[in-house]
């Protein structure tokens, strides 16, 4: 994909792209008022066995039933985990893979392009020794994510509209614009 995201398209084919037709409605509204176009995406872990130090679970978003979106999450084996359920650095490559998956098949919607394949794997490369503080030179974190997209469009698509689907997924995709550029954190803990 190219490093140079071009602008969004503004496809307004509602009656052909089902992105169109949910889409071009908010558009609309969030023209008129900015702060509807403002959400607020959450998650929230839930401790089973608080005597258990390798595992845990976490449900996404808040609009869920838990018991239908709960995802256990271990610990890496690298870290002294038992590695038997996806760990945080795992879903972190979930997450971006995932969201270049799905903003992919919403642009390829939006400009008529008919996918044949699409696949998106992700990789993150990490210094456990951060995290051990073993080193104190080495920070904690992933040091690089690699995401790399296998996409296949239907025989006698437009190549411009295939770097336009390109571009467009690039700069609209939401995990990898925040990955790129960063975001404020604020850590709060409640002692009681």
């Amino acid at each position: 994909m190219s490093s140079r995201p071009g602008p969004t398209p503004r496809v307004t084919r509602a009656g052909r792209s089902q992105v169109a037709a949910r889409q071009v409605p908010l558009r609309r509204a969030y023209e008129q008022d900015a702060l509807q176009a403002l959400v607020v995406d959450r998650a929230h872990t839930v401790g089973f066995d608080l005597e258990d130090p390798v595992r845990t679970a976490v449900v996404p978003g808040e609009e869920y039933r838990a018991e239908d979106v709960m995802i256990a999450v271990g610990n890496h084996r690298g870290v002294g985990g038992l590695h038997e359920a996806p760990n945080s650095g795992e879903l972190l490559c979930a997450a971006l893979a995932a969201c270049q998956d799905s903003t992919i098949r919403m642009v390829a919607d939006l400009l008529g392009v008919r996918l044949t394949a699409l696949a998106v794997e992700v990789e993150g490369d990490v210094d456990l020794r951060g995290a051990l503080a073993v080193d104190g030179s080495v920070r904690v974190g992933f040091q690089s994510m690699h995401c790399r997209t296998n996409i296949e469009v239907a025989d006698g698509t437009d190549q411009r509209t295939v770097e336009m689907l390109l571009a467009a997924a690039e700069r609209s995709c939401v995990i990898l614009d925040t990955l790129r550029h960063g975001v404020d954190v604020t850590t709060k803990v409640d002692l009681e």
